[in-house]
């Protein structure tokens, strides 16, 4: 195989990969006889089949499976060589590419932003995706580290604790269980419950979570977490999150979480990387940081480990009540600028248009409005 060369590799590796012509092909840009003919170019080279094909679907042969292992190795020690070319061109640059789940954005940037204060010789790369999806980008190469909670039972892939992660189960104040007791599941299990989509983290918890009991709640599945916050306060069910992603929203008084028998659900944030591959430079640094700094740092930023239930917290008399009414503003605005912003398809808002919205309507009306029956109810 000594003449192979490094297009019809990638042409292998790709439908290896996906174990399709046609999504290889959109993968390269290339179109689907232009890989075809690449990949019966290796087998030609190789003197035996690398897929076997039943029906319509594909199959990697012993020899396929072989050369697949060989050829991400090979592919991931040019990505290496060109990478480290390309920071001896600029002047010593590294590249950090990282991953992170949707729910990591709320207190990432913070991580981020400590990590890079005192590093300005690293350009940050960082990818956005569900969990399912990060696991593909790491074995394909491109990203070196994820950032995420539920990592995949494999081998190949090593996962580091470095933070604690809560899951609550959050409702509107107005909920009839808002101000509930250590409810026991069964109450829960009548409820309809907000969740994530399949492949996500928080998905994947919630599967975990409801899978072995007796009942389960109906599942009402929503691709976006702000989405799935904006249909709890409007009372179209409970929701099942990580306490990370809801503590502006908890602060602000516009969701409650529930004192639920068994919550909050403790897990863990993990950074993750394929175990055949040694991290650059930038990523290993970035690695050492989360595992020596992260837990400590993100407690910092969010407080969140004080945020259990919430129900430990004394009830205030009406007048302070009221005094935290208009403290919370400034939260109700954090929590308006987030969910009215245009969402990208990564689940982030577009910083550009953010910038444009008017505050004074939406989730800040509705707030208000929940401070004035409480108000009247008092009177």
């Amino acid at each position: 195989m000594k003449n192979i060369t490094i297009r019809q590799l990638k042409a292998f590796e790709s439908v290896a990969r996906h174990l399709s012509f046609s999504r290889a092909a959109e993968d390269l840009h290339l179109t689907q006889p232009a890989v075809s003919m690449q990949v019966k170019q290796v087998e030609d080279q190789a003197g035996l089949p690398l897929f076997s094909h039943i029906g319509r679907r594909i199959l990697l042969t012993e020899a396929g499976k072989l050369l697949l292992r060989h050829s991400m190795v090979i592919l991931a020690d040019l990505k290496a060589a060109e990478q480290s070319i390309a920071s001896l061109q600029s002047g010593g640059a590294q590249r950090l590419r990282v991953g992170l789940i949707t729910s990591g954005s709320y207190f990432f940037p913070h991580l981020i932003s400590a990590f890079m204060q005192d590093r300005s010789h690293i350009n940050l790369d960082m990818t956005v995706r569900s969990r399912d999806q990060l696991i593909g980008l790491l074995r394909s190469d491109q990203i070196d580290l994820a950032v995420m909670v539920h990592a995949p039972d494999d081998p190949a892939i090593v996962a580091e604790a470095f933070a604690p992660n809560s899951f609550v189960l959050v409702a509107a104040p107005t909920h009839p269980l808002a101000d509930e007791r250590d409810i026991p599941y069964a109450r829960i299990a009548l409820e309809c419950l907000i969740v994530r989509e399949s492949g996500t983290d928080t998905r994947s918890a919630a599967n975990d979570t409801f899978r072995s009991l007796a009942s389960t709640p109906r599942f009402m599945e929503i691709g976006c977490a702000e989405a799935i916050k904006q249909s709890v306060m409007a009372g179209m069910g409970i929701s099942f999150l990580s306490a990370q992603a809801v503590q502006s929203e908890v602060r602000a008084g516009l969701l409650k979480v529930l004192d639920v028998q068994g919550f909050p659900l403790k897990r863990h944030w993990c950074a993750v990387h394929r175990a055949d591959r040694h991290l650059p430079p930038a990523a290993l640094d970035f690695r050492q940081f989360l595992l020596a700094e992260g837990g400590a740092r993100l407690e910092h930023f969010t407080g969140i480990d004080k945020v259990h239930t919430g129900m430990d917290i004394p009830r205030p008399d009406d007048a302070a009540r009221e005094t935290r009414t208009i403290a919370t503003t400034s939260a109700r605005h954090e929590v308006a600028l987030r969910t009215r912003a245009l969402l990208r398809d990564d689940g982030l808002p577009d910083e550009h248009h953010v910038q444009g919205q008017n505050h004074a309507g939406g989730d800040d009306s509705s707030a208000d409005q929940l401070a004035a029956r409480r108000k009247s109810a008092h009177h």
